[in-house]
């Protein structure tokens, strides 16, 4: 089951992957390298601002669809950047534009996205709220990668950990409900309410993320097995592997240094599942679906609670 099959909403979407499709066609080459970067995603950040701003009593597609495009735009900026960053040949079983093309192309393509996007948002006036909330959401994606970039092949606490997923995933969820919710006109508690929310689902997201990348399967997620321990990026499986896992030793060894091969990565692998990090970083991510559930306010249309929901049940769930 996909993602949107999963939630049940389907209003809006077909609409959406015109805008989409409409926002980067300012040139036939630009078309062309972009029109693939969409292929295959979840549009989660979109919907889950679409549901949002159908939670107060007066929803216009209208008004809302350049946001979520903008949303959308975003995150595949945020995407394309990191490809470069990590060296990463495939996305989503395609190849990536850094790899296609060059890197300068892929920088060039990220910055277009962003610019794209902060146009979709000035031309539609949504006003200063919602633009200054944009800014600070690709702020924090920056502080965020540059928090990873700098840390590489090194360790992280908990608390490190979680300040870089909360500034990568969860500051982004929650800003797409924070904005739906103001697009919905709700009362200020009920929209920090939704902002919680995204921001819960989005930990649990990224924990799931990271549990996939060591245990997915390569055919669905489209990635190869072990891929941020190989760009030297240390998860939380990793962490808990080496507070509570036998042969700690090894498994310091093999994620602390510069190359990290194939087989470094099955034993890396097999050293995670002997312990009992699976288990523990599915019980965080369930924790924390949990508080998102409560933090729905009880204000919102009963059909926006219902999908919000499943949204939480298919983000703990997920094998992509």
């Amino acid at each position: 089951m996909n993602f949107i099959s999963a939630t049940g909403f389907t209003d809006d979407l077909p609409d959406l992957e015109i805008s989409i499709e409409k926002a980067v066609s300012d040139d036939d080459f630009i078309k062309k390298i972009c029109t693939p970067l969409f292929g295959g995603g979840k549009r989660l950040r979109p919907i889950l601002f679409l549901l949002c701003a159908r939670a107060g009593k007066n929803y216009s597609k209208e008004k809302a669809l350049p946001l979520a495009t903008a949303l959308e735009l975003i995150h595949t900026a945020s995407l394309v950047h990191d490809d470069i960053l990590d060296g990463a040949n495939k996305r989503r079983g395609v190849e990536t534009l850094n790899s296609k093309y060059s890197a300068q192309i892929a920088v060039l393509v990220g910055d277009y996205l962003f610019a794209k996007a902060f146009q979709l948002v000035s031309e539609n006036n949504y006003g200063d709220e919602i633009s200054l909330a944009l800014s600070k959401l690709v702020k924090n994606l920056c502080i965020g990668e540059i928090m990873q970039d700098r840390a590489l092949f090194v360790v992280p606490t908990l608390s490190e950990y979680y300040s870089r997923i909360n500034l990568k995933t969860a500051f982004f969820l929650s800003t797409c409900c924070r904005l739906g919710g103001i697009v919905a006109k709700l009362e200020k508690s009920d929209v920090e309410n939704l902002a919680n929310y995204g921001t819960s689902l989005g930990l649990a997201f990224q924990i799931v993320d990271d549990l996939l990348d060591f245990f997915g399967e390569e055919k669905v997620t489209g990635k190869a097995l072990g891929g941020d321990l190989k760009s030297g990026v240390i998860t939380l499986p990793v962490i808990r592997a080496l507070q509570a896992g036998k042969n700690f030793t090894t498994l310091k060894n093999i994620i602390t240094q510069d190359k990290i091969s194939d087989s470094d990565v099955s034993t890396a692998i097999k050293i995670i599942s002997e312990s009992d990090a699976v288990e523990y970083c599915k019980n965080r991510a369930a924790s924390h679906i949990d508080c998102a559930k409560l933090d729905l306010p009880p204000v919102i249309e009963n059909s926006v609670k219902l999908s919000l929901e499943k949204i939480s049940d298919f983000v703990i769930n997920r094998n992509r």
